[in-house]
Parts: structure tokens; C-alpha cells; sequence
């Protein structure tokens, strides 16, 4: 397999790019895209089909090559891969359900390959503002395929506007839905991981409780005054010009213990002024039990290098190309460091790389457990066996 990464601000750009790319000696098949809603993605589609290229795409909160990260333009990474080995599967979920749509996924998929993996898009955020929900959807993927089946991936993202995130190929696309680039296994291998970095902060506490998304409680006191009392934030309680979610839960989410005894983190999004309660990124169960966070410490962008030299060294093993989906908290939590591990990922594999900051990752968490994630840095490096 043969990779090239570009970037541009405009179509002209990535339509020169793709010129001063392509030759004799590299005809991609196939363009795994991150764009900023801000660009005419159509136009993009286009473009790339008129070149006989297979579009994989989903809309991004800021995108990355190599030595290059933006905000508001494109990103992309070719491949040229025969298209033996790979199939690109594309569901509208507003047209069924999660369940029936990962169901359908997994027919199609394991028809297809006997031996699947794949690269992973949900849309983030519809046009009516309904976060998807990246729990039960994993729960349904791990379920149709089997624990060991190994996805990495990320949810769209919509530069921070919350006014709709987007997946798409050649010719398709939704706000609400799915797609996924299958790849035989036998013939391509995929090595990566997911690590968010934050801390533990105090004693873990216990969920007494909630419904759905909602957390009324923890140690049965109400959970909103709770968390903004342990991060002292009283005084903004009703303050309507306060973005929760921006302004506090990026920087302090909640450290949750999982169900297979991974922790994960969990945001809250808002607060529901009529249930008194903390809207949550996903479900969390009554009895479960979690810690208020500290914001990842300097050295994290050693500490994702140290891992994934370790999983290289223990692969023997070198890649093709490499991705990174990185939750968009990163960058206003962590600063410069986020390029810091970006560009450290790609310098130890030392392949064209593109990625791009989401609204939630998917991947195999350090435990080895194929998880959902918010707040990490998931990264996976692609290999053409021989």
C-alpha cells in the first residue's frame, strides 16, 4: 500500500495537490477526508470521483497532516489500495435504528470479508442539535462482530458550531448515520490504541441517581450543585452566559469505571434547568461508580509515544499510513501539546498520516477492550501484508 497525505483551504488546493501527487507511480483508489463544514464537501466528492477515487469522508472540529494542523480546512489521506481489499459501507440512520443498522453493517461486512476490520465514522451531531450516542452504538458493534473484531474510528465533528456533523462518500451523506471502510484483514492489519491522560482527582464517588442521560445524584446529593461546588463554580449557577460544556466539562469530566473495569471519561453537557440534573454525553447507570478529574498532566504526550512504541516494538512491525482521531477537548485542554503527540505519532511510525479532532473515538482502549471513548487521543497505524 502506498500513502500520500494533503491538506488545502479551498477545492483549487486539494485539486492542485492531487495533481502534483498523482503519477505513474502513485494512482490512489481511495481518500480518507476530514473537512471543516466551512468547505464544499460536494465540490470535494466530485472532484475526487472524476478521478475514479473512493470518497470515505466525515466532517471535522479541525483536521492534521503531517507538520500541518488547521482549523476550517482539509485534510486528507490517500491510498493506493487495491479495491480487493477494502469495501466502503455507507447507513442512513435516520431511515432505521442503531441496532438494525449495525446489524445490517455486519452482514454485509462479514459477506464481504470472512476476516473483517475496519476504520469507523458516526456522525457526532445532527442539524436538530441530538448528540449521537457512541455507548449502545458500540455496545451493538461489539456485540454483531464479536469482542476481538478490531474498529478504530471517530465521530464528525462540526468545528464547535453544533449545528449539524456530517459523514459521506462519492455521492451520499447524512447527519444522522453511519459508514465504515472494511478491510480484509488477511490482507491489511491495523495496530492501534486509545488514551485519554486525565487524572483522578479525590475519592471516587458513587451514582445514586439518574435516568438515561440524566444524573440527578451522587452520594445522594444533587450532582449539578455537586460539580460545580467541587470545581468551584457556584457563582456561575444560572449564569445563562455560562457554556458548561465549553467553559468547564472539557477541562473536568468525570473519570467513569465501566462495566469490564475500564475507565472512561464522561462529559456533562448541560444542565437540565427543569430536572435539576446534568445532561451526560451517554448513560450512566445508577451504582456506578466515578471520580471528579484533573486535566492531563504535562508529560501525557510522552506518555502516548512511550505506549505506542511499546505496541510497535511489540508488533515487530512497521505501517503504511497512519490515523488519529483526537477528541476536539484536546486542543483547548492540552494547547501545543496536541501537536506535540500528533507529530510525534507520525515521526515514531515515520508514514503520511491525517486525522482529525472529534466529537468521540473508538478503539482499543489499553486493556485491550474495544471501547467508546471522549476526551483521547486514538491513533491506529495501517499495514499491506505481503
Amino acid at each position: 500500500m502506498k500513502a500520500k497525505s494533503i491538506h488545502g483551504t479551498s477545492v483549487a488546493d486539494i485539486q492542485k495537490s492531487l495533481e502534483q501527487v498523482i503519477d505513474e507511480t502513485f494512482k490512489p483508489t481511495l481518500a480518507i477526508i476530514f473537512i471543516s463544514i466551512k468547505q464544499d464537501r460536494k465540490a470535494i466528492c466530485q472532484l475526487l470521483d472524476s478521478k475514479n477515487i473512493d470518497v470515505f469522508g466525515a466532517t471535522s472540529c479541525g483536521e492534521f497532516t503531517n507538520g500541518h494542523q488547521t482549523e476550517g480546512e482539509i485534510a486528507m489521506l490517500l491510498l493506493d489500495l487495491s479495491k480487493e481489499h477494502y469495501k466502503i459501507f455507507y447507513e442512513n440512520i435516520r431511515d432505521s435504528n442503531v441496532e438494525k443498522t449495525v446489524s445490517k453493517l455486519a452482514e454485509d461486512a462479514l459477506g464481504h470479508f470472512s476476516n473483517p476490520s475496519f476504520i469507523l465514522y458516526s456522525t457526532g451531531m445532527t442539524v436538530e442539535g441530538e448528540y449521537f450516542d457512541g455507548e449502545p452504538f458500540i455496545k451493538n458493534i461489539n456485540e454483531a462482530f464479536g469482542p476481538d473484531r478490531i474498529y478504530f474510528g471517530g465521530m464528525a465533528g462540526d468545528d464547535w458550531t453544533f449545528s449539524g456533523s456530517f459523514i459521506f462518500t462519492n455521492s451520499e451523506e447524512t447527519d444522522l448515520g453511519m459508514a465504515a471502510l472494511v478491510l480484509n484483514a488477511d490482507r491489511v492489519s491495523l495496530s492501534g490504541m486509545a488514551i485519554t491522560g486525565w487524572k483522578p482527582m479525590g475519592i471516587s464517588r458513587k451514582v445514586t441517581k439518574s435516568k438515561g442521560n440524566l444524573l440527578y445524584t451522587v452520594d445522594d446529593k444533587p450532582a449539578v450543585e455537586m460539580y460545580y461546588k467541587y470545581l468551584g463554580e457556584t457563582e456561575r449557577l444560572g449564569d445563562e452566559n455560562f457554556d458548561m460544556f465549553k467553559d468547564l466539562s472539557i477541562y473536568y469530566p468525570f473519570i467513569v469505571k465501566r462495566a469490564s473495569g475500564e475507565n472512561a471519561l464522561r462529559s456533562p453537557l448541560r444542565v437540565d434547568q427543569t430536572e435539576q440534573a446534568l445532561v451526560m454525553d451517554t448513560e450512566i447507570k445508577e451504582g456506578t461508580e466515578l471520580w471528579f478529574t484533573m486535566p492531563p498532566d504535562l508529560d501525557i504526550a510522552e506518555e502516548i509515544i512511550d505506549r505506542a512504541s511499546k505496541l510497535k516494538d511489540e508488533k515487530v512491525t512497521d505501517a503504511d499510513a497512519l490515523l488519529i482521531f483526537s477528541c476536539a477537548g484536546r486542543p483547548p485542554v492540552l494547547g501545543p501539546l496536541v501537536s506535540v503527540e500528533n507529530e510525534g505519532l507520525a515521526d515514531l511510525w515515520n508514514v503520511p498520516m491525517a486525522g482529525f479532532f472529534t466529537y468521540g473515538e473508538y478503539g482499543r482502549a489499553p486493556g485491550g477492550k474495544q471501547e467508546y471513548h471522549s476526551g483521547a487521543c486514538c491513533w491506529v497505524a495501517l499495514k499491506e501484508k505481503e
